[in-house]
């Protein structure tokens, strides 16, 4: 970028001179053949194939990322993780098939080593938090510039969590609610669950949908909900996660 500025004012000719030798020798040094840090691979996920193509173009144009494989739902997406064992899922949450919140649990035993960012249109809090309890590492709404899902890329390969901005500060209210709520709540005695609702929460607390839940415990999936519904009426919460977290600060249930 020398070329842009111009020449150094006040720079002296031996000084110049020096700096040019020096990076003469270096070049031709035992280092001027180190190969150049290897791209970020990356695995795209949604169910739409023009979004996929588009966004495949543009990170085409990023010497540092390569986009190595793509996938239309979740249950491909595990699969491709397994074979190609990409460093960045770039993953949609909401997929026929299986969606990506929950193809995220499975993703981590196959590629442990995958980070996921969810790149979604739903900017539900409770789709960001499954994501993040599924081991989701970012959580990006479609509404970014394509800049924006580079520097993504590379934020989380280097060991950052990315979250829109607008979900953050959702993330951020809902957690001090829940300190508030929790602290009022201390000197009153914990609502009684029946057992078949803290079945239920403790297979909600172990990362399973309605559906999965309904085929361990024998039940309808409408009973479940009826069941979720239940449970978060009685403990006076507004999601899944809050009544996880509740029960285990209050000791209601223990998850080993």
């Amino acid at each position: 970028m020398a070329d842009s500025f111009g020449p150094l004012r006040g720079a002296h000719h031996l000084d110049a001179k020096a700096a040019a030798d020096e990076a003469e020798e270096g070049a031709a040094g035992p280092d001027a053949d180190a190969p150049d840090r290897e791209p970020i691979r990356v695995l795209v996920v949604d169910d739409h194939a023009l979004f996929r193509r588009g966004l495949e173009i543009v990170l085409a144009t990023e010497e540092d990322i390569e986009v190595v494989g793509e996938a239309g739902d979740g249950a491909e997406a595990v699969d491709k993780a397994a074979d190609l064992l990409p460093d960045i899922i770039l993953m949609d949450v909401r997929m026929p098939k299986r969606g990506g919140i929950e193809a995220c649990t499975s993703i981590k035993e196959v590629a442990p080593s995958a980070k996921i960012i969810m790149l979604t249109i739903s900017d539900e809090e409770a789709d960001l938090y499954d994501a993040i309890k599924a081991g989701a590492t970012g959580y990006l709404l479609k509404e970014i510039s394509t800049d924006e899902v580079a520097t993504a890329i590379r934020a989380v390969a280097d060991g950052q969590s990315q979250i829109s901005p607008s979900m953050a500060s959702k993330l951020l209210t809902e957690f001090k609610s829940m300190i508030q709520r929790t602290d009022e709540r201390r000197l009153v005695p914990a609502p009684r669950l029946t057992d078949r609702e803290l079945e239920v929460l403790k297979l909600v607390a172990t990362g399973m949908n309605n559906r999965d839940i309904a085929k361990e415990l024998y039940i309808s999936e409408n009973t479940v909900k009826n069941h979720v519904r239940n449970i978060l009426e009685k403990l006076q919460l507004h999601s899944r996660m809050e009544a996880v977290v509740y029960a285990m600060r209050e000791k209601i249930l223990e998850i080993r």
